[in-house]
This record gives structure tokens, sequence and C-alpha cells, in this order.
């Protein structure tokens, strides 16, 4: 392997290229964790990686075999509800310093962030599922710009608690559930390190090949834990050095391993993007500002041979749904129309008709 081909390894382990039938759920709990805070192209993220439907996907989410919640990084993510308590309790600790600080600005400490949570436990008991906004006004707290924040830092806490995660749809509304209603807690719990090792092959396996400062930066945890977690499972991995970085992969002898031409239109905050801390791998140092900002936001890409060659942007209307492209390098009208049959898979997926301009 050279530095030029890790980007297709990813596509590998990313489950980008589909080769066998694969549920949304199997993809969520494959991947360990997607982000998830644009609801609607996180969804297609699941899309692209098996042939399910949005409409299958939100099943499966409403049915609380994906939970959306706030894990790993102050953000929200899929994951699956095998995963979900384990890895609340590994990383919920470091993820509540952001909550901690929010509430304080608004006067909740932790015993007012406490009280809050036993009020919330009332009000969604008995598989009553409301959104934040029918929660705050039970809670007497008043909708304005500066409450919009308190109340997002309440709910993050009682995620983060394992009180709550994310309820069935509410039209186009997401609601809120008690996570102990939608998910049986296990029996069990893991050790910290147990869950660091887990979390660890977990990664390698389903984003390698990825270095230490990508784990690191993913799961949250600093390198020098994430470096303990990679010396307890690197007899299960793979590796090697490419300019004096050390890549760790899983990998196995099928057929899914060699190269084939390929192209994806894939959704904004895509894990083949953001789950790495560096990303010139998968795109030019000159074209990143045009796929993502210094401030974390990233577009839709579309990717050709594992390398992310433009942007493009979804209008949905009622019987179609509109595409505009932008490439970032010159591209000529017949190597376009063979680009947008990439588009087909996302045109299955939302069941509509797709119309490119």
């Amino acid at each position: 392997m050279i530095y030029s081909e890790i980007s297709h390894h990813r596509l590998v382990s990313q489950k980008l290229y589909k080769t066998s039938p694969i549920s949304p759920q199997e993809i969520v709990k494959h991947l360990g964790a997607m982000q998830a805070q644009d609801y609607s192209m996180a969804k297609w993220a699941i899309g692209s990686r098996c042939y399910a439907t949005e409409a299958t996907i939100e099943e499966a989410i409403n049915a609380a075999q994906i939970i959306r919640t706030h894990i790993l990084r102050p953000t929200w993510h899929f994951v699956s509800a095998d995963d979900i308590y384990w890895m609340l309790d590994l990383s919920a600790p470091q993820v509540k310093r952001f909550t901690a600080s929010a509430g304080k600005k608004y006067g909740y400490d932790a015993k007012k962030l406490d009280q809050t949570n036993f009020k919330i436990e009332k009000l969604l008991s008995g598989n009553n599922h409301l959104t934040r906004d029918e929660i705050m006004q039970e809670l007497g707290i008043k909708k304005t710009s500066s409450a919009d924040f308190l109340s997002a830092a309440i709910m993050m806490n009682a995620e983060l608690d394992g009180l709550v995660c994310n309820g069935r749809m509410k039209g186009k509304q997401i609601t809120y559930a008690l996570l102990e209603e939608r998910v049986a807690n296990p029996k069990t719990k893991l050790t910290k390190e147990e869950g660091l090792a887990k979390l660890a092959l977990k990664y390698f396996v389903s984003h390698g090949p990825a270095s230490l400062l990508d784990f690191s930066w993913w799961s949250g945890f600093p390198p020098t834990i994430c470096q303990k977690a990679i010396n307890a499972i690197e007899l299960q991995l793979n590796s090697i050095e490419i300019d004096n970085q050390i890549y760790w992969f899983k990998t196995d002898s099928s057929t899914e391993n060699h190269f084939r031409e390929s192209v994806h239109f894939l959704p904004a905050f895509d894990e083949i993007l953001i789950s790495y801390k560096t990303r010139e791998a998968s795109i030019l140092l000159e074209h990143q500002s045009k796929a993502f900002t210094n401030n974390g936001i990233f577009k839709p890409v579309i990717l050709e041979n594992s390398k992310v060659i433009g942007t493009w942007k979804r209008t949905i209307a009622k019987d179609h749904a509109k595409i505009e492209t932008q490439f970032f390098n010159e591209t000529e009208n017949h190597k376009k129309a063979i680009l947008f049959e990439g588009i087909k898979a996302f045109e299955q997926y939302l069941e509509t008709k797709i119309i490119i301009e």
C-alpha cells in the first residue's frame, strides 16, 4: 500500500462498495458512530452504504434500532442500539464537560441539571415522546434565543446521563423519549479499558487505514489514552508505515479489496472525510476550503475513484429532487454524464425522480 491508495481502502472499510446485502442498523453498528447533526443528510450517509430507502432507514430510527444522540464528541451521532449503553458509559464523562460549562452560564449547575432530569423523566415516562419545545414548555423555559442554548445543554446533559434519546418522529419534528423505554439496559458493563479497546477495534476495522491521531479526533480521547487502546488490540490489526506515519487497518482476503472504478455522491458530514484528523488522502489541500470550513461545516461531496472532485447540493420538491453540482476542475459534458450515473443510488434511496442542473 502507498499513500495514494489509502482512500481506496477506506471506501472498502467504510462499506461504500456495496458487495452484499446489509441492513441500516448493521451499517451503523459497523461504523460505530456516524456524525448526524444534519438529520436528512445523515440518513443518506447510511443509505449510501446499503440498498435501503430513506423510508426504511427512518423506520429503523423510529423503531430504536438506530439511536440518534450526543456521543463521542459534543455533536449528534447515529449509534446502534446494541452499542448505545457501553459507548455512553465510555464517552459521556468527557462530553459532559461541555454541557456543564454551557449549563453554568444560565445558572444550571450539576445539582439543578439533576433536578431537571427528574422532571424530564416524569414527563416522558410511559413512552411519551415529546419535542424539545414541548419539554421546555413543561419545564417553564420560555422560547428565546438564549433559552435555545440552555435547552440544548439541558437535553444534551439528559442524553449523556443515559436518560433520553431520540423518540419517534412527529411529522418532521424530532422528539425525545426515555432511553430505557426504547432500548433495554444490559445487565453487564464493560470496564473503561474494555470499552476503549472495543471502540478502537471498531474504528480501525470500519475506518482504516487510519492513524493514532485520526482515532483520537474521532473518539474524542487524547492520544495518550488512544495509544493504550491500540496497544491492547494491535495483534488484531495490520499496520503500515508511510512517511513516518503508522496506519492501522483490518483486511481480509476477499476480492472487495481490489480497485474498481466508482463514483459516490456522499452527504454533508460524511464519515469518509469527517472521521479523520487530516484528509489529504481523499482531497487535495488546495480543494479543502471548497468542501469544508475551518469551523467544521462539511458540504456534500462527489468522489471519483475515492478522491473528492467536487461538491453537490439537493433541493427536495414534491415530486422530484433537484441536484446541482460544482466540480473543482473543468469537466467536459460527456465526462459529467458518466459521473452522474453515480446519482442513481440517491434516486433509488429517495424513491423519487432526480433532475440534474
